[in-house]
């Protein structure tokens, strides 16, 4: 694939670009720039000793960077690598097919990628540093063994949401998330899983993911969280130079405040042979950021993201600032939905979402970047919750179907458009390695 104009490009829209374009080429372009820039120090080397790394894959919060505010702030760079078990693999030693007729993976191949996966661990500490990273299956991964998912995990196949989407679905059989504040990090990890690079981080490999799986170059998918970047993008087609310089996010505003964000805990599968694991759910949306910027000003824009009332009383500032560690979105406020459509013709995305909260508590964890994947702003929505049926039930309250409201002042659904989604499990660590449907059993 070829590589961005390093001339046409400033140095964090052109690393973002190399990300996105992935490969070995992309990762020496990568190192050439890193070594001279703000990220030349060394990468926080890994451990040895798997034990003093968390239960959970999903297990960032305590190891990510916070804000002044207390708010969990995401690794900048991410990819998400989409993969199939590989034609070749070996199935397991009595045969196991599922009842699709696919062959399940063997104890060879189990071994061969948590083996894998223990060298990224070694290589790079785990932190937004070094590296983060999960690996999930999505329900045809599944289908492939004898038996069903126990009732303990909710993970049904994805599907249409709301009547005017028409998304393609994640139907391969796992995804790999690799994150970092390092992009060389990102693209290096990358290749050294499929057989590109000989060591990692000074750390050699012993083996890689090639015999058990293959990517889906083609799904592959990036993108970018963190003040500034957003902002850096105004070189690719749709990004307007009106993207605030400290928006974190292409549309404008802080995201992800610590109490309006469920807990690791709160996220995490309690019973069952899955427990210490999660759901994760991701929509790839594509965004008409020319529209919100060109068309709404700052306080339409704020009435539409969070509520008239956010905006009548400048609850918000210029990129969400004023909010600290809170949407700012209270009991009142959503019971003001209804009334905010119908007095203000108005009503907020963060005012509809959280409708959805349980005695007061949300109940998704959100790990969502932004993207300019084929040079088109997008966003990655990302969310971690205990089974994917509570996505489902927040989405539902986002799309705010019950409120009598234009599509065009119904919160953000005018300027976003689902292309694709996908339902995974993300085991515990100790269960990421090519899981049965039963394990322990």
């Amino acid at each position: 694939m070829t590589l961005p104009d390093r001339s046409a490009l400033s140095r964090r829209a052109y690393v973002r670009a190399l990300v996105a374009v992935g490969g070995g080429a992309a990762l020496s372009a990568c190192l050439d720039v890193t070594r001279d820039g703000d990220d030349a120090d060394p990468v926080p080397a890994g451990t040895d000793d798997p034990d003093s790394l968390p239960a959970r894959q999903h297990a960032w919060n305590e190891f990510s960077a916070r804000d002044e505010d207390g708010n969990v702030q995401l690794p900048e760079h991410h990819a998400l690598v989409p993969l199939s078990l590989a034609s070749d693999a070996a199935g397991d030693a009595e045969g196991n097919n599922g009842d699709d007729g696919t062959t399940a993976p063997s104890e060879d191949d189990r071994q061969t990628t948590e083996t894998a996966l223990r060298t990224l661990e070694r290589a790079y500490e785990w932190s937004h540093e070094g590296l983060v990273f999960t690996l999930g299956y999505t329900p045809a991964y599944f289908d492939r063994f004898e038996g069903s998912l126990p009732d303990s995990v909710d993970l049904p196949a994805p599907e249409a949401l709301t009547a005017r989407e028409d998304p393609a679905f994640d139907e391969f059989d796992a995804l790999l998330h690799l994150a970092s504040d390092r992009p060389d990090v990102v693209l290096a990890a990358e290749e050294g899983l499929f057989g590109d690079r000989n060591e990692l981080n000074g750390i050699d490999l012993e083996t890689d993911l090639t015999g058990v799986f293959d990517r889906h170059d083609d799904r592959r998918r990036t993108g970018f969280v963190g003040a500034g970047l957003p902002a850096s993008k105004t070189d690719v087609p749709g990004v307007p130079e009106s993207v605030p310089e400290d928006a974190p996010f292409l549309m404008g505003f802080r995201s992800g405040f610590a109490r309006t964000q469920a807990s690791e805990d709160r996220v995490t599968i309690d019973a069952g042979p899955f427990a210490g694991g999660t759901t994760q759910h991701v929509s790839s949306m594509d965004i008409q950021l020319d529209v919100w910027f060109g068309q709404d000003n700052h306080h339409q824009r704020v009435s539409k993201l969070f509520s008239p009332t956010h905006a009548a009383d400048e609850l918000v500032g210029e990129v969400g600032d004023e909010l600290a560690d809170t949407s700012g979105v209270t009991d009142d406020g959503i019971a003001s939905a209804e009334a905010a459509a119908r007095e203000h013709g108005v009503v907020g995305h963060a005012q509809k979402a959280s409708r959805a909260r349980e005695d007061g508590n949300p109940p998704l964890l959100r790990r969502d970047f932004s993207t300019v994947d084929g040079d088109r702003p997008g966003q990655h929505f990302l969310a971690l919750q205990r089974g994917i049926g509570e996505f489902v039930r927040v989405r539902e309250a986002m799309t705010g179907a019950d409120l009598d409201v234009s599509s065009a002042n119904n919160g953000i659904l005018h300027y976003l458009f689902v292309n694709r989604r996908g339902n995974y499990l993300l085991p515990p660590r100790s269960l990421r390695a090519l899981p049965p449907t039963a394990p322990n059993s």
